[in-house]
């Protein structure tokens, strides 16, 4: 009887869905469930890289991809939330966790209540109850997690059942036996069919697949596994186009760990296959034995390259290195779409980016004071430059923390969201009156005026006054420091107090004709800016109260 491939390929496309939705469905379920603990996981890599494997691994576990989880440290790194040599004992352990899903494959053979038929109907019957009718948040995350599961099993269960007839088929079984004779084809296929469908656990769940209709040798099946752990780098490497050096440095890391560990345990099972034990390599494997091997394979690779991971970090710095960078302060430093997935991290960085927007606001504020003051048009320029650099970074931060709103965050973290919106304005605000102070001091070069020495005196209290108002905000917001905001909410007021008192003084003056109209309309001006600087200021203080 001939075998109906159009059917085959119908079944197995469809069973190939199902599983990636179903995995897709049970790590956004664990993922929310998780919640904050991921923070608190992650936080306690410092420089114990033993302790970054373990972590990887359970991460992983938890989220089903070595891919998800390298672009996750990817986008930390970029983030500056992590080292590359923080990173790499999460990379290695995102290994040894991605063995969890073939392990569930394989449970249809080592685990009698654990086949698709049994219990996948359970599974979505349970979860979609906990779903559709429980009002509590952590019960539906746990039905979305069952439910995933149950939709899992299903795709197995279609993938098996439609590749069965190609048990028949001679081409299918010559293929594999042409892949296992041939370690290098094997390798490139395993990485090919792994990087389109960007999921090396994906990618053993099809040769699993395969192996239940008997079609799958040894050999062929270890030269597979190697080329995907080969594949499943380059979600990473494209994820880190754009980056910064050293979250390119994360992506390298990846790829030359998994390069390396694929050429090496190539080589010794070629060596096996070819010269020890010949006739093992051309047996059918089954899908627990395809567990073993690919969990044996990623711990074996981790024992072996963790001693070395110094040099694979200095390795990937030298590869990342390369090139000239050209630096733009008004690109973000601390921002990646990458970690929006844990939203308490993205909060964090966005604040980290505020705090760096607010020094460049800051230190535009004091040469735009010490610009007027001593009419340098070189200080004018550079203020003039830095504050077009301010408005883009406001633009790029407000960007992203509408793109946050809109992810899976709590009610207490889009109120921070929210204050977080008010601060980059207002940091904004003083780097305009930066802008406008530098105005003042062009209009006076070019009308040739100074200020009196009363005049001179009294900008340089007030100029005081405000510089330490942002200062004292900056850190506020920098360091959650209720002091430094508490001060600026009393030297806010100090600021106004002398702005009515010397502008009163100055109109006297004026009245008096103690100074010239032209250089009056300066001071008034600079006066207004420098308190409006403050009012501004003395916002960030009170979203940082407010916060705490």
């Amino acid at each position: 009887m001939p075998i109906d491939y159009f059917g085959v390929i119908i079944s197995f496309a469809g069973g190939l869905g199902l599983f990636l939705y179903g995995m897709n469905i049970m790590a956004s379920g664990l993922q929310k469930a998780a919640g904050s603990k991921m923070k608190e996981l992650l936080e306690m890599i410092t420089k114990n890289k033993f302790l970054g494997v373990l972590i990887g691994a359970f991460v992983t576990a938890i989220i089903q991809s070595s891919s998800a989880t390298t672009v996750m440290v990817v986008g930390f790194v970029n983030a500056s939330l992590m080292t590359l040599g923080q990173a790499v004992g999460i990379i290695m352990g995102a290994n040894i966790g991605t063995t969890a899903t073939s392990w569930l494959v394989s449970s249809t053979e080592w685990a009698e209540y654990f086949k698709p038929e049994t219990l996948a109907p359970i599974a979505v019957a349970v979860g979609a109850v906990m779903l559709i009718f429980s009002k509590r948040n952590n019960i539906k995350q746990i039905g979305e997690i069952i439910v995933g599961f149950g939709v899992l099993f299903i795709g197995i269960g279609m993938m098996t059942g439609g590749l069965e007839p190609l048990s028949q088929s001679e081409f299918f079984k010559n293929a594999f036996k042409e892949l296992g004779e041939n370690p290098i084809l094997g390798v490139i296929t395993g990485a090919v069919v792994t990087a389109i469908i960007q999921s090396s656990s994906a990618s053993v769940g099809i040769l699993q697949s395969l192996a239940f209709s008997g079609l799958v040798t040894w050999n062929s099946a270890i030269y597979i596994i190697m080329g995907q752990n080969i594949g499943t780098c380059f979600t990473a490497i494209l994820s880190s186009i754009g980056a910064s050096k050293n979250a390119k440095g994360a992506a390298y890391i990846h790829l030359l760990f998994n390069i390396i560990g694929s050429i090496l345990f190539s080589i010794i099972a070629y060596i096996f296959f070819e010269f020890i034990k010949p006739d093992i390599g051309a047996t059918s494997i089954n899908l627990l034995e395809i567990s073993i091997a690919h969990t044996c394979f990623n711990v074996a690779n981790t024992v072996i390259m963790y001693p070395f991971s110094d040099i694979l970090v200095r390795i990937a710095e030298s590869i990342a290195l390369r090139g000239k960078v050209i630096e733009d302060e008004s690109e973000p430093v601390h921002l990646d779409d990458r970690i929006m997935e844990t939203p308490v991290f993205a909060i964090q960085n966005c604040v980290k980016e505020i705090v760096r927007m607010g020094h460049m606001s800051y230190d535009n504020f004091k040469l735009s004071i010490d610009a007027l003051m001593n009419k340098d048009e070189e200080k004018i320029a550079k203020v003039l430059k830095r504050e077009k650099n301010i408005d883009k970074l406001q633009k790029v931060i407000t960007e992203y923390m509408v793109k946050l709103c809109s992810t899976n965050i709590n009610e207490n973290e889009k109120k921070t969201v929210t204050s977080l919106f008010h601060t980059v304005n207002d940091i904004e605000r003083i780097g305009d009156h930066s802008e406008n102070i530098v105005e003042i001091a062009q209009f006076m070069i070019q009308e040739k005026v100074k200020f009196s020495e009363t005049g001179r005196g009294e900008l340089s209290k007030i100029c005081s006054a405000s510089i330490e108002c942002v200062k004292n905000s900056i850190d506020a917001l920098e360091n959650g420091d209720v002091d430094k905001a508490e001060k600026v909410v009393s030297g806010e007021a100090a600021v106004d107090y002398m702005e009515k008192d010397f502008r009163a003084k100055h109109i006297e003056r004026l009245a008096k004709l103690e100074c010239d109209t032209t250089t009056g309309v300066a001071f008034l001006d600079t006066l207004t800016n420098l308190e409006r600087a403050s009012d501004h200021a003395l916002n960030v203080a009170q979203g940082v109260l407010k916060i705490k």
